[in-house]
């Protein structure tokens, strides 16, 4: 009997929400007014949803006394705070679109996120970390210090004529943001909401630049309706109720934060919690027993950073009952670890990728733990998605091939690049994601890898997450990341990168024999290495492009790929 195709899609009673972000913001905010809407812990906000609401609709109003427009881009380069919040929904609102700054850039990456999109506007904080967010903009505008506030003419910036500010001080060329949230007038709020009323849900409303391995960022655009639905979504799907606590520790600037969290809250009148301005584990065990929190968020290294910490068992985590864990592959043994000692009993995964706004898959909070542990769950309503061969058949169940989505979730396109929107979205609208999967007869999808991750080792497909898995079992392993290197007999050969618990100590023959026998010889990594860390972006997604070649330059293995 012929297997099914590995064909899925998401049917559900509950229809799409056909509304704008704004025109959302102000339901839930009428009809949940005394709700906390938002609780930022390091900056002591404890905002009602109708104080929210008051706060979002001045800044609005105060983006158009600017004589900012609507499809005018306005970026926001900040880390997590109140103001981030604020800027998300006033931009929705006003009809402009949020262009999200990743907090890590540096000179030459900012320069090219605001002149790629055009920037008119950008909200920034003063620094971060070991920033300092205003000498570098004042390194690329040095106009700035000579200008009016709203009056920029930068040579490199062209576009950019509002720098707005945070905090109390003031810096020449500059509004500060505070000022923007004085009380709008009657006729600035009545033509706020004569804007509102003409605004439509497919107009594009957030620009997030992908963290690509190769190549310049590209920034994929995304409507009320993509983010607004996928939103709702995974919130429904974590079974999120009105007055929960939401703890958010991932980057706003990022899906995970702004979509999952933010708007995941929002379409459910739940509340808003931030731990803190940048991801700290101690804050967020803190944050977690003194809100009382129902949900959690975080990707896999976030998770086992709490695991890890050391006053762990000392604090109160009873009211933690879900969230999710996604943002790269999650290894099993931490999801055992998050469900038994951190009380997430309905702690669910999710898959998806920025250009899907973002979830395509999601595991439910009444799956078995199996299915939790090992895949990533089942396709999200009124989506659809396939699993396709090199030449863009349909596989039949249980066969790897690029996973491709289609639906509501779909972003429009690239900015400003149609070459490289169509490198990826096809004329049938479907989503080629670079991602291999499978999908079984019950349609679980199981993330199988990156296609340009997969290894061949002489003509044999290795599966990097694969091999991960195994090694997760070990009991000095805390952490493990697998890369392909040069071989000049197999071509490529996989290179295992572990980090061991805290106190352990292992050599590289231990873990090979713990290998054998038990995966496939051609699986045994060649070569094992210890280290402290790996490379990660701020969301924290492991770079394993430059793991990869770290790996090879550390081995020696880079001129015997070339010999």
């Amino acid at each position: 009997m012929p297997r099914l195709p590995s064909y899925v899609s998401g049917t559900s009673s509950v229809p799409l929400i056909g509304e704008t972000i704004g025109a959302c913001f102000d339901r839930v905010a009428r009809e949940h007014a005394a709700r906390d809407a938002l609780i930022v812990r390091q900056q002591n906000v404890r905002w009602t949803y109708a104080e929210l609401a008051e706060r979002v609709d001045r800044l609005a109003a105060s983006l158009l006394r600017l004589g900012l427009e609507p499809g005018d881009r306005v970026g926001i380069w900040a880390p997590n705070c109140a103001e981030w919040v604020l800027t998300q929904f006033a931009t929705a609102k006003a009809g402009l679109i949020l262009v999200n700054i990743n907090p890590a850039y540096r000179r030459s990456e900012l320069e090219y996120a605001l002149t790629k999109v055009g920037c008119k506007a950008l909200v920034l904080a003063p620094s971060f970390k070991t920033s300092d967010y205003i000498e570098i903009l004042g390194d690329i505008a040095p106009e700035l210090a000579q200008c009016a506030p709203g009056a920029l003419a930068a040579a490199k910036l062209p576009e950019l004529r509002h720098v707005i500010r945070l905090g109390d001080a003031q810096t020449p060329g500059m509004h500060n943001f505070d000022a923007l949230l004085v009380e709008s007038s009657a006729d600035e709020r009545e033509r706020l909401a004569a804007l509102g009323a003409r605004l439509q849900f497919d107009d594009p409303i957030n620009i997030q630049f992908t963290s690509g391995t190769t190549g310049l960022p590209k920034g994929a655009t995304l409507t009320h309706h993509n983010i607004l639905n996928n939103g709702y979504f995974v919130a429904e799907t974590i079974r999120l109720a009105p007055g929960e606590r939401l703890c958010i520790p991932v980057p706003l600037y990022h899906c995970f934060g702004m979509v999952m969290g933010n708007l995941g809250c929002l379409t459910h009148a739940a509340t808003m919690v931030y731990p803190g301005d940048a991801f700290d584990a101690g804050a967020v065990l803190e944050t977690v027993q003194a809100e009382r929190c129902a949900g959690l968020y975080g990707v896999p290294t976030m998770f086992i950073a709490e695991l890890g910490h050391a006053d762990f068992a000392r604090y109160d985590l009873s009211s933690l009952r879900t969230g999710i864990m996604a943002g790269s592959p999650c290894p099993i043994e931490v999801m055992r670890q998050v469900i038994e000692r951190m009380h997430m009993r309905e702690v669910t995964i999710a898959y998806g990728m920025t250009e899907t706004s973002p979830v395509s898959f999601q595991s439910a909070t009444d799956d078995s733990v199996e299915r939790r542990v090992s895949t990533v769950g089942r396709i999200h309503p009124h989506l659809e998605v396939k699993i396709v061969d090199e030449h863009g058949r349909i596989v039949p169940r249980g066969e790897p091939g690029e996973l491709c989505t289609r639906g509501y979730s779909v972003m429009l396109g690239y900015w400003g690049d149609e070459a490289r929107t169509a490198e990826v979205l096809d004329r049938a609208g479907w989503m080629h994601t670079g991602d291999l999967a499978t999908i079984d007869d019950e349609g679980y999808c199981n993330i199988v890898g990156r296609s340009k991750d997969m290894v061949i080792r002489g003509g044999e497909n290795v599966y990097p997450r694969e091999v991960e898995e195994f090694l997760y079992r070990h009991p000095k392993v805390q952490d493990v990341q697998c890369v392909g290197v040069p071989d000049a007999r197999f071509g490529e050969v996989l290179c295992a990168c572990v980090i061991l618990k805290s106190g352990a100590s292992a050599d590289e023959a231990e873990l090979k024999e713990f290998c054998k026998g038990e995966i496939a010889h051609y699986k045994v990594p060649q070569y094992v290495r210890f280290v402290d860390s790996f490379p990660m972006t701020v969301t924290g997604k492991i770079q394993k492009f430059i793991l990869r070649q770290t790996m090879a330059d550390a081995l020696g293995l880079k001129a015997q790929k070339t010999a």
